[in-house]
């Protein structure tokens, strides 16, 4: 199993608590996005997207997309589950997850930050801006979510590490990226502090990661 990382890469720091939980350890390839990489030939030919994280469990194609990677895993690798039996529960953890992964994190990439700065020369501060926009966004309807409805528990869906509680954690470290502060977001501050209690969680940070600034 190898898996295509970049220690600051938000989408992949949700894979690697995916394979932490499951007790997997992939080799690790670096596609530095800050180098630009990702947009080498031969990564162009393992993610036409050219984005991370893949993965390639036996022999090719690449498996791309942090979710369809963790539900991958979680199919393969069903124990710990990572997703509740109930269809209901199942539709709202994924819905959680997805106000992450699909309504926010994709505007904040590198290639859309590049794209503001260079197609429309806004500068770093109005990029930063921007990032902090979509940022909040996702917290505050994660945290009506969480806030309001019983489904709530410990983690994001009752006292059982979900999908959501993963997507949740890569939020709040790209909250911390891009100085947003976590504390009108009680909720989200209590699940993501109890989430990186454990050890999957703390040890695929960000900052944990080969190349990550001390």
């Amino acid at each position: 199993m190898k898996l295509f990382s970049f220690w600051r890469s938000l989408a992949t720091y949700r894979v690697r608590i995916a394979l932490n939980l499951k007790g997997l350890t992939p080799e690790v390839i670096e596609v530095n996005l800050m180098k630009g990489h990702q947009r080498d030939p031969q990564f162009r030919a393992v993610n036409p997207m050219m984005a991370i994280p893949a993965l390639v469990d036996g022999e090719g194609p690449a498996l791309f997309e942090s979710l369809a990677i963790i539900e991958y895993i979680d199919e393969v690798h069903p124990k710990p589950p990572l997703l509740p039996r109930d269809p209901k529960a199942r539709a709202r953890v994924r819905g959680l997850a997805q106000i992450v992964a699909a309504d926010s994190h994709p505007l904040i990439v590198p290639r859309v930050r590049e794209y503001l700065a260079q197609e429309f020369k806004i500068d770093e501060a109005g990029v930063l801006k921007w990032a902090q926009h979509w940022h909040k966004a996702a917290l505050t309807a994660l945290e009506e979510h969480l806030a309001t409805e019983k489904d709530t528990g410990t983690y994001c869906q009752g006292d059982t590490i979900t999908l959501a509680d993963i997507c949740l954690a890569s939020q709040a470290a790209g909250a911390n990226f891009f100085k947003v502060d976590l504390a009108p977001y009680p909720t989200v501050a209590r699940i993501v502090a109890t989430c990186m209690k454990n050890d999957a969680f703390a040890r695929a940070h960000p900052l944990k990661q080969p190349g990550a600034p001390a």
